[in-house]
């Protein structure tokens, strides 16, 4: 499975333990990340991280038109919902684009454990005959 990695600049430590306390079940899977996401993520799990631009630089851009294309099947967003700042991404496009082609996203914690449980259990299989 392809998975998506973004997160706010608030978010990224969260991300950062996000990835530690997964890193089994995402080692199992090809992973994305927009740049500066990716790099915090690889230096503490050494986790293999398909990198773009910096989110602000156009990586989100990059990851969408994976998105578009239905290449990533399941989307981590960790945003700050109380104190976005100007150059962060935007998750509306994202939210958007991810609804348009009915890929699981996660834009908290909470949500984010439950999917990446599921992956793990094997309920987002379907992505693969939606492909």
């Amino acid at each position: 499975m392809n998975i998506g990695l973004i997160s706010h600049d608030a978010k990224k430590k969260l991300m950062q333990n996000f990835c530690i306390a997964y890193r089994g079940i995402l080692a199992k899977n090809e992973l994305y990340a927009t740049g500066t996401t990716g790099r915090l993520i690889e230096e503490v799990t050494n986790l293999s991280i398909h990198k773009y631009l910096a989110g602000h630089l156009g990586g989100v851009q990059q990851l969408g038109a994976q998105i578009e294309n239905n290449d990533i099947d399941l989307v981590i967003f960790l945003r700050d919902p109380l104190n976005p700042k100007v150059h962060e991404p935007d998750v509306n496009n994202i939210v958007k684009m991810c609804d348009t082609h009915n890929i699981p996203l996660a834009t908290n914690l909470a949500t984010a454990e439950l999917l990446v449980r599921a992956l793990d259990r094997g309920d987002l299989e379907w992505r693969e005959m939606y492909k």
